[in-house]
Formats: C-alpha cells, structure tokens, sequence
C-alpha cells in the first residue's frame, strides 16, 4: 500500500500509509465510508516529518502533506492561506529531490473556505499565489510542463495535498477548447493556476492518463450559467476533447476512452446529484463512477469532473 485518500470518518482510522481525509460528503451511497488506495507490489520505504508523509515502492511514489494555516506565525503582506500553499509545495518538492524522483505526476489539493475572502482576495486566488511561489522556488516551470492537479473546497481541516511522483517527466496534455490553466488572464486572479489539463505517466509496462478537475469552461470563461445539467455536458465535452487529445500523443497501441476511465464528480450542491449522475450515466454508462458534496474553485460552476485510467504499454 502506497497511500490513498478516505471519504467519511472509519472508526479507528490510523492506517500506516499516507492518506488523505476528504473533508466532504459522499453523495449517492448507502456506505459512509470510502477509500481509494494506490498499490505496489513488494516491500515499500516510508517516512514523515513536519506534516509531510510519504511511501515509496521503486520509482513511484505517494505522499500526503497538510499544514494548518492556524499553526503559521504572521508574514507581512503574506496571508496564512498563501503561506500555507507555498510551504506544502516547498517541502513536496524538497522531498522528491531527496528521493531522486523529481517529476511531480498529480496532485489533488482540498482547502476550506475556498470562496471566503483573505485580505481583500478570495482564498483561492491567495492558494495559487502560495503554490506558484513554491514551484518558483523549487526551481519548477509554471506553465507548459506542469502536472495534473484539482483543487477544491471542503469543510474544514487544513490545507490537504496529496501527489504521485516519479523519475520521468509527465506528458502534458491541454485541451483546444480552453485556454490553458497556467495562461488565464489576471481576472482570474494575480497568479494563474499552476497545472495541466491532463497528464500521461509511465510506470514500467504502463500508460497512466490523470486528466485534472474539469468543468463547464469554454476558453476561459464559465458557460451554461445555472444549469447544472448544461455544464455537466459540457465538462463530458471537455473530457471527450482531453482524451482526444491524449490520445495523440499516447504510446501503447490502445487508445484511452472515456467510457473506460474512473471519473470523480465533485457537486456543489447535494441536490443537483441525480442531475449529474443521469448525464454522466448517458455520456459515459460504463465508467465506474464516485459523486463527492464539494465547492468547486469558481463559484459559478457547479460541477466538476475529474478522470484516470491505466492502459498496458
């Protein structure tokens, strides 16, 4: 067991692998509890301090860093939220360095209160200001070759940031229907998100595709506003044209489809549930499928999809 994330609270939680707790509500399922595990065969080294924990099994590896803004000492004109983000990806990035695998492949980053506002920004917008100072300061590209990435809103707890790593670089992948992330104007905020639309991996006699969080966005700008069902058809569109796109650059000789991939759906409102699954069921019937109560980085979106899948290469 390399490491992975929970939904819920199991009693008597304290596995020895790095896992990140996903502060949201399961929706649509009778059980409370959910885990995604991430594994390798044979034995695995591991270690932790300062928030971070990590595991690896040969060249790939899993870990999980959080950081409790309440914990920061105040910094001048740095709010605790940015402080927060470029200190996680600062120790993210020290680790993999030491560990001679400096690729970084994914990331799924979960804060609270990701619509509140921090001295006078939205914390989102102080998010991507902390994480593009800590790939600055690993000396890491911001656009162009730049992992896969979510970055959503829960409930409470810290700043959460798990990732996969490896010792080749990821393939980027963007989508010719949007801007890409890295290149939004500043209305979007004084930093543009640090990440790729997609990314393909190779473990040894693998192709991984990870597309990131994907949602009814047509250039740069938020589509179908209110509908909920619209934007769901658009986020498909948006997967349907990542995959094509990948698909153009893939090395194995299968190509990836969308109906063949595990898909998380991040809603905001518990509500529009049977909506999004009912699209999703029509667009992609045979995908395996899991819906998570969670804000999405815009207030305006209402829906986000997020995909993997692994292919023999």
């Amino acid at each position: 067991m390399l490491g992975g994330f929970v939904l819920g609270s199991p009693p008597g939680m304290n596995p020895d692998w790095p896992c990140q707790r996903l502060r949201a509500p399961v929706l649509g399922l009778n059980d409370t509890v959910w885990w995604e595990t991430w594994m390798a065969p044979g034995p695995a080294a591991s270690g932790s301090a300062d928030g971070l924990r990590w595991r690896r099994r040969g060249d790939l590896l899993y870990g999980l860093v959080e950081v409790a803004e309440s914990a920061l000492g105040a910094v001048p004109g740095v709010s605790p939220l940015e402080r927060a983000a470029e200190l996680a990806y600062q120790q993210l990035f020290d680790l993999l360095d030491r560990q001679g695998l400096p690729h970084l492949w994914r990331v799924w980053n979960y804060l609270p209160d990701i619509h509140g506002q921090e001295a006078g920004l939205e914390r989102y917008r102080r998010f991507n200001l902390g994480r593009a100072r800590g790939f600055e300061s690993a000396a890491r590209s911001v656009v162009g070759r730049v992992p896969a990435a979510c970055a959503l809103g829960v409930c409470e707890g810290p700043l959460s940031v798990a990732f996969l790593a490896g010792p080749t670089p990821a393939v980027p992948i963007e989508n010719p229907r949007q801007v890409s992330a890295f290149l939004y104007p500043r209305q979007y905020g004084p930093r543009s998100p640090t990440f790729a639309r997609a990314a393909l991996v190779y473990p040894p006699g693998q192709e991984w595709l990870f597309i990131s969080g994907t949602a009814s966005i047509v250039g740069h700008e938020t589509v179908h506003l209110g509908d909920v069902a619209a934007q769901c058809r658009e986020t498909v569109d948006n997967l349907e044209a990542v995959i094509a796109q990948a698909n153009t650059l893939r090395r194995g000789r299968q190509p990836f489809e969308l109906d063949r991939l595990g898909l998380r759906a991040y809603i905001r409102h518990a509500s529009d549930l049977e909506t999004v699954r009912g699209v999703l069921h029509e667009r992609c019937p045979k995908a395996s499928l899991l819906c998570v109560q969670a804000d999405v980085c815009r207030e305006d979106l209402l829906v986000e999809v997020e995909a993997w899948g692994c292919l023999p290469c």
